[in-house]
């Protein structure tokens, strides 16, 4: 019987993270928003960016547990940005893009904390990921959804995005 479990978190710009988690077949749906702020209300895109509101980009992934683990797309995610930054990642400056997993649950958090552990001895160097509990997720704006499949043919797309999938790709489904 499937279990749907979400989690959530970010590093670096969401449509880099968004593209990549749409990639794997076992994701069924991939949202990008903004979390790990304080700010009263909703957010706005302008309002994170500014830095202000101390979210975070990041997106909400859904997935069925009988087909893959939360420990393994916390590897995928960790695999697909660089935790050892705080607030620069690949062009992208600000605590906006800084690594972060925020937690669902008890177990999720207990998960997190072995799945940073263990990538900070793979790289051997200290892992940045911040681990938060979940508070509230806001849902970006809808031009950001599904960002990469809309934008295909723009610089940012062609130059950082369609990397990452490819090299996603090319990890995932050696033969």
């Amino acid at each position: 019987m499937s279990k749907i479990e979400t989690a959530t978190f970010g590093g670096g710009c969401f449509w880099c993270l968004e593209a990549v988690f749409k990639a794997i077949p076992d994701i069924m749906e991939v949202v990008s928003g903004y979390a790990g702020g304080n700010c009263p209300g909703i957010p706005t895109y302008r309002e994170v960016c500014s830095g202000k509101t101390g979210h975070a980009e990041v997106i909400q992934v859904s997935f069925d547990t009988t087909r893959i683990t939360y420990s393994d797309v916390l590897r995928l995610f960790m695999n697909n940005h660089n935790p050892t930054l705080d607030t620069y990642l690949k062009g992208d400056y600000g605590s906006q893009y800084r690594s972060i997993v925020l937690y669902h649950s008890k177990e999720q958090q207990e998960i997190a904390l072995d799945v940073i552990q263990e990538t900070a001895i793979e790289l051997a160097k200290n892992v940045r990921t911040e681990l938060s509990e979940l508070s509230d997720f806001f849902k970006a704006e809808e031009y950001h959804q599904d960002y990469f499949n809309k934008n295909k043919e723009a610089a940012y797309c062609r130059g950082i995005i369609a990397p990452k999938i490819e090299k996603l790709k090319n990890n995932l489904y050696k033969t």
